[in-house]
């Protein structure tokens, strides 16, 4: 395993828990998401992971070594972070500001060579901005930005990185561009932490689930068995429903309107208004 939590806890000086006995493993080409409602404290976990913010318990070992233990600059070789906010203040290219996250491969005082232009933009091509490399980064648009910024993680050429909400105030299609291209690194080689209020999101990209409440995880495995109408009910106080759909190939989750489909009937039985969502091979439509 490239990554091993185990029994985290964290508290801010003076308050209570944010979460404590959380303990999982990740390992190579892995994708792990994280549900739960808002103020649970995913932000704060995945900032721990990032070693921004010390445990109060527990332990977090990377490549077998105690996190805590490691220079900053050796741990941002190996964890990429994406944070949900970063307010730009000085006008730097799109490109200037990928290559920043050449930084840590950088001794003291040096620039970067030809090796590190390269790597930035083989990036920038990844995600797809080519044509925004000249232009001033706190001047293009929010999905630009986060397309910037997960270019500049990737810049590090990191074997974990960790997305705080990374389709977070985004459009639909640059919600669906970002979940495309965490598939396409985790199929390159990289293992991936990400944080979501979408439980879609679980089935679209991910191999393992965390379902984060009550200040830890109240339930962590593969998608399938994680993502559940009765523990999203419980997470979310919403009734749901885990359905197949042929068209997709793939799981979904379907919310209630007031506990009742478009036909007018109480789901999740009894419901006859959607043709294409069907039983998936082998298994009911409903988990």
């Amino acid at each position: 395993m490239i990554l091993e939590v185990t029994d985290a806890g964290f508290a801010y000086p003076g308050g209570k828990k944010v979460f404590s006995n959380i303990s999982f493993s990740l390992a190579d080409r892995e994708v792990l998401c994280i549900l739960g409602p808002n103020g649970i404290g995913k932000s704060t976990l995945i900032r721990c992971l990032a070693n921004l913010y010390d445990l109060c318990s527990g332990s977090i070992r990377l490549f077998g070594k105690e996190m805590s233990g490691l220079h900053q600059v050796e741990i941002a070789k190996k964890v990429g972070y994406v944070p949900q906010a970063h307010e730009i203040v000085f006008p730097f290219s799109v490109r200037d500001f990928i290559l920043m996250g050449r930084a840590p491969h950088l001794a003291a005082f040096s620039a970067p060579g030809k090796e590190d232009y390269e790597i930035a933009m083989e990036k920038i091509e990844l995600v797809g901005i080519e044509k925004i490399t000249e232009k001033p980064v706190n001047m293009i648009s929010g999905g630009e930005y986060q397309l910037a910024m997960i270019a500049r993680a990737l810049a590090q050429e990191p074997a974990i990185l960790l997305l705080d909400e990374p389709t977070s105030h985004l459009d639909f299609g640059n919600q669906v561009r970002i979940l495309e291209i965490i598939d396409q690194l985790a199929e390159s080689g990289l293992s991936v932490i990400m944080s979501s209020h979408f439980p879609d999101h679980a089935f679209l990209t991910s191999n393992s689930v965390a379902i984060m409440k009550y200040g830890t995880f109240m339930a962590y495995g593969l998608a399938e068995d994680v993502v559940t109408e009765a523990n999203l009910r419980q997470t979310y106080g919403v009734d749901v429903s885990i359905t197949y759909s042929n068209d997709v190939a793939r799981h979904i989750c379907v919310p209630h309107r007031s506990g009742k489909c478009r036909c007018g009937s109480k789901l999740p039985t009894g419901c006859s208004g959607n043709s294409s969502i069907v039983e998936p091979p082998g298994g009911s439509s409903t988990m």
